[in-house]
């Protein structure tokens, strides 16, 4: 009775394990890697209570617990890399499973003997959390807890390929009928519950500082135009404005207005110019590189950090993302009506701060308004100062397609 009791508790963890990933990734509207986490130990804890329960000498005992093993090893493995930016060989794994298999059922139909069945299932294990180490040793990420992941795959993949044998040498043959009553049966139950525990909790831990380092993000968000605020905006430019100082690297900043956005408020209402600003802060996203830094810093105002760029390239870049707004279309507007945007430009100079190289750009914006508007003034350069022609409709023909 007592060992019947014992037995059940690695597949309880496994459970309660699956079950609190499952809730992390629901409350927490995490990525799918969380979720897989939670399907895979769901697919471990089925695999041990088959070993528990099955008739310890049907010839299906094994093929079952393979099943249901080498499914939650793929999917758990197949998550951990996809969390790391990797995506391990999926094909791969299923040809192990199926290779292993096959060998399995040779060795179920040729003896009793339990022992060759658990090299040859433990193997496959081994293996394939041999994969799984492989590919996150090729990812970037090496944040202390990514560390702590690859040591668990290593461990594991250790385990799975030395434990069998080693065991195996001290415990001879094991028939099938006395395998519940084998010294490597009490050892498994043992070690396939520390490494349960051991290698949940990294994970827990790794999806409590995801989920944490969302929540931070997300507060650091404009809700409209998922930008950064200007909080967070301005603590990042302070950050790269320090770095590009110390690595004597170009930093130009970018500050853009949408033009007559009043009018737009007034006519069309305030959830018509959300879309509008919406609409901005898309195309700004879309044109910015991963290294940049972009943000919503006021009602119809942004900025964008162009990192490791001088003035002329960060020129260019507000061109583009000036004529892609002057065709946009808006669809809680008028179909008529395209908008138009101002943009101001300053590369920074030694030991400016911020505030200075803001100013600039921000006065570099004005110069942009009072010339004309729609148009991208230069904070380092002269202007010709000849007005570009506005291609788009005025105040008085955006109050006029309204009372259309």
């Amino acid at each position: 009775m007592q060992t019947q009791i014992l037995g059940l508790l690695t597949p309880l963890m496994a459970l309660l394990f699956a079950v609190t990933f499952a809730v992390f990734w629901w409350a927490g509207r995490m990525q799918r890697h969380v979720l897989g986490f939670a399907i895979g130990y769901a697919l471990f804890a089925a695999g041990f209570l088959a070993t528990h329960f099955l008739p310890a000498d049907a010839f299906y005992l094994f093929h079952t617990t393979q099943a249901f093993y080498s499914l939650g090893m793929i999917v758990y493995l197949v998550s951990l890399c996809e969390r790391a930016g990797q995506r391990v060989h999926l094909g791969s794994l299923i040809g192990v499973y199926a290779i292993s298999a096959a060998v399995l059922a040779i060795a179920v139909s040729l003896t009793q003997d339990v022992g060759p069945r658990l090299i040859i299932v433990n193997t496959g294990y081994g293996v394939m959390c041999a994969m799984g180490f492989s590919t996150l040793l090729a990812s970037r990420r090496r944040e202390v807890i990514d560390v702590a992941i690859i040591v668990v795959v290593a461990v594991q993949a250790m385990d799975f390929l030395i434990r069998p044998n080693l065991t195996l040498m001290f415990e001879k043959e094991i028939l099938a009928a006395a395998y519940r009553d084998s010294v490597y049966y009490s050892l498994i139950g043992l070690v396939l519950g520390v490494k349960s525990v051991a290698s949940a909790m990294v994970l827990i831990g790794a999806t409590i500082i995801e989920w944490t380092t969302a929540l931070r993000q997300k507060s650091e968000r404009d809700a409209v135009t998922g930008l950064h605020n200007r909080g967070s905006f301005e603590r990042s430019m302070r950050e790269l404005l320090s770095r590009a100082q110390t690595e004597g690297r170009p930093l130009s900043l970018v500050v853009v207005d949408i033009d007559h956005f009043k009018q737009v408020n007034d006519i069309w209402g305030h959830q018509s110019g959300d879309q509008v600003i919406s609409g901005l802060g898309e195309l700004i996203r879309k044109r910015v590189r991963r290294y940049d830094v972009a943000g919503r810093i006021g009602g119809e105002e942004f900025c964008i950090a162009v990192w490791d760029c001088e003035d002329e390239p960060a020129t260019q870049l507000s061109e583009r993302v000036r004529k892609a707004f002057a065709r946009l279309e808006h669809s809680s507007l008028s179909n008529d009506i395209r908008l138009t945007a101002s943009f101001g430009v300053a590369e920074a100079r030694e030991g400016e701060s911020y505030e200075q190289l803001f100013a600039r750009a921000d006065e570099a914006l004005y110069r942009a308004k009072a010339r004309g508007r729609n148009r991208v003034e230069n904070a380092e350069a002269p202007s010709d100062g000849q007005p570009r022609p506005l291609p788009v409709p005025m105040i008085q023909d955006l109050k006029r397609a309204a009372a259309d």
